[in-house]
């Protein structure tokens, strides 16, 4: 006589590709009651056209309870590494406190944007109607507001010490210099979902944001930073998927329709151009604001935009889709453009949030190597002008305030791309009146979109409108100083966050701490050996 075996039997485990599927397209439907074009109004306006939803592939095939678990890890690790700098007062450790300075651009300039990019995915992610990819764009706004959070979690540390740190928020809405990514996120907020997934997760994070990202970051290692250093990696290992992202969904994009290939060129085009504008901080970090520098703007332009980016348009040339327009302008500006940024930073140092100074005699000489077709014959005569007057007690600041690109929103100082002597300078009309450009590129993309790009919030034409005064602020009254008007409404206080680095409370505080006496000529770095 036999028994029937009544064992219940472990159900058999599901491969990675069909978990992925149960866990994105399993959740997904059409709607009934009310059509999908009326709940998912915004991937059509563009005029991309997508056929199949389903041809959506996510390389990594990442589903949520596996993104918490990976991501968990990583805070534990990132929170115990930050615990340990702050015990051993890491913040002493750094090379110079001119270090510093990169912070206070990164902690205003960045990690806002990390806020702004968390707020873009989630509503890219409402707006596809393809279940795949709303998933993506779910879990990288996740990613972004992370990032925002570790990143001021950790420089919030260096607040207790120095100047300039204390309110981001504040100043990211506000400072003239910050209106510049500010911009570039509002412009790309504003697109459609497929735009701004073109603009941040392909044209920034995929072709430009090893030019943003190892520049801060192998910047931090190599000035002892190394709680920066750790948010950096913790970052960029999403930064993987991020990128895998914007380039999955171009060619998602092409592959749907041929029609989507002229719109989509357009895109690289315009968003290429804006984000190398607002790359020009980075270079100047790059060259002026690290102690010890990594490598120089020109060489990492030449190594992740020439060599690395041209091979990812030649993989993108059987789209049909070619190098981004005004690349070779880029690539003719990479001798100069650190250099333009850190003059105009040093005309208007003391209204920005961070200390600025004249390079040293043996950093001058550094720039001389790595530019020797035009630091010398160029800038190396404005900062030696500059140095003697500081000398004799007459350190030069520019009080007036300049023309800005009515487009990328930075001040009117580049040059031609065949004449480095001569401010590039290029102007629209529209509905009468003028409006000012410092390229070729900022001009086309006005001209493509002038109803979008009017509206623009210009802080030098603001400030000139007494629109950036503390409220209930008289600016009649007799004696009226309006850039210490300015500095208030920026939450910046004159002589402590700003101005000339030799005089500053950091500077001061630092020799202090460390018993270092910085204006001592610095020793010179010893020569490696040849084997």
């Amino acid at each position: 006589m036999t028994h029937a075996d009544n064992t219940k039997r472990p159900a058999a485990r599901l491969g990675l590709k069909e978990r992925y599927a149960m866990m994105t397209r399993g959740l997904g439907w059409d709607t009934t009651y009310q059509s999908m074009d009326d709940v998912f109004p915004f991937d059509k306006f563009e005029g991309i056209k997508i056929h199949d939803w389903d041809q959506w592939e996510d390389p990594f095939r990442l589903t949520m309870d596996a993104y918490w678990k990976f991501q968990g890890e990583k805070e534990k690790k990132l929170y115990a590494i930050i615990d340990a700098f702050q015990q051993n007062n890491g913040q002493f450790n750094i090379s110079d406190p001119r270090y510093l300075n990169t912070l206070k651009l990164f902690l205003t300039g960045v990690s806002p944007l990390e806020y702004a990019a968390h707020r873009g995915y989630a509503m890219a992610g409402r707006s596809l109607r393809g279940v795949g990819a709303r998933v993506a764009c779910q879990m990288q706004s996740i990613d972004e507001l992370r990032h925002a959070q570790t990143q001021f979690h950790t420089i919030s540390h260096f607040n207790k010490y120095f100047n300039g740190l204390h309110d981001p928020q504040h100043m990211h809405d506000r400072v003239w210099y910050l209106s510049v990514p500010k911009s570039y996120f509002e412009d790309a907020m504003s697109a459609g979902p497929f735009e701004f997934v073109t603009a941040i997760s392909f044209s920034f994070e995929y072709v430009l944001t090893n030019l943003l990202f190892m520049p801060f970051m192998s910047g931090a290692a190599y000035n002892g930073d190394m709680a920066t250093v750790t948010f950096g990696f913790s970052a960029q290992s999403d930064e993987s998927r991020h990128m895998t992202l914007g380039l999955e969904v171009v060619k998602f994009i092409l592959e749907q329709d041929p029609d989507n290939v002229p719109i989509v060129q357009k895109w690289v085009d315009k968003w290429f151009w804006r984000g190398y504008r607002l790359l020009t901080l980075v270079a100047m970090m790059m060259d002026y604001m690290l102690p010890k520098r990594v490598m120089s703007w020109s060489e990492a332009w030449e190594m992740y935009f020439e060599k690395n980016g041209g091979a990812l348009f030649q993989d993108l040339a059987r789209y049909g889709i070619r190098m981004p327009k005004y690349h070779e302008v880029a690539s003719k500006e990479k001798s100069r453009i650190s250099h333009e940024a850190w003059a105009i930073f040093n005309n208007y140092g003391h209204a920005a949030n961070f200390n600025v100074w004249v390079p040293r005699p043996d950093e001058m000489d550094w720039l001389s190597e790595k530019y020797p077709e035009t630091f010398d014959r160029m800038y190396r005569p404005r900062f030696a002008w500059l140095a003697e007057q500081e000398q004799q007690g007459k350190r030069w600041f520019n009080n007036t305030l300049p023309m800005l690109c009515q487009t990328c929103q930075i001040p009117m100082a580049f040059t031609e791309p065949d004449d480095p002597t001569k401010i590039c300078y290029r102007e629209s009309s529209y509905h009468g009146m003028k409006h000012h450009f410092c390229s070729d590129g900022c001009k086309d993309i006005f001209d493509d979109e002038p109803e979008k790009y009017v509206q623009a919030w210009l802080p030098v034409h603001q400030i000139y409108q007494g629109n950036c005064f503390p409220e209930g602020t008289d600016p009649t009254v007799p004696g009226f100083n309006p850039l210490a008007a300015v500095l208030d409404y920026y939450h910046i206080a004159a002589g402590a966050d700003n101005g000339e680095f030799n005089t500053s409370p950091d500077k001061a505080n630092w020799e202090r701490w460390t018993g270092q006496d910085l204006s001592a000529p610095p020793a010179q770095p010893a020569q490696p050996k040849v084997a």
